[in-house]
């Protein structure tokens, strides 16, 4: 049994890449504070029910390589990315760019910190899962 197969760590594993692409959009929407007409993104709020839910491999289609061989099916298969939330912003220039850059950077502060708390958990759960198989620190 992997560690990846611990469902504690795939949860997490699963919150970290949520706050990683959601970095990916934030610093978008900075990058784009004076462009006209741009309107910030945010990613969906992921929930523990959706990582739960989320397959953990991508899907790999067998070959039948001998008639003797059976057929695999794929089970589960989702789109493997994160919902985007055009979310309305505080303000709109007049030119139209609806970013507002001490929102983003409460949101870039606040996603920092909770990335933070998840690798933090899941360091912590790697740790005592080597000592609980005798390959302490």
């Amino acid at each position: 049994m992997a560690f990846s197969d611990l469902s504690l760590l795939g949860i997490l594993k699963t919150k970290m890449n949520w706050h990683q692409a959601r970095q990916g959009v934030l610093a978008h929407n900075v990058a784009n504070a004076d462009t006209p007409d741009f309107r910030p993104s945010d990613l969906q709020p992921m929930t523990t029910r959706d990582a739960v839910r989320a397959p953990r491999l991508a899907a790999v289609n067998a070959a039948r390589t001998h008639s003797a061989h059976f057929e695999g099916k794929i089970v589960g298969l989702s789109s493997g990315g994160f919902q985007d939330n055009n979310a309305k912003g505080w303000e709109t220039t007049p030119a139209g760019n609806a970013v507002v850059l001490e929102e983003q950077m409460i949101k870039v502060s606040a996603n920092q910190f909770d990335f933070q708390v998840a690798s933090s958990l899941y360091a912590r759960s790697l740790g005592l899962l080597k000592t609980a198989i005798g390959r302490g620190r």
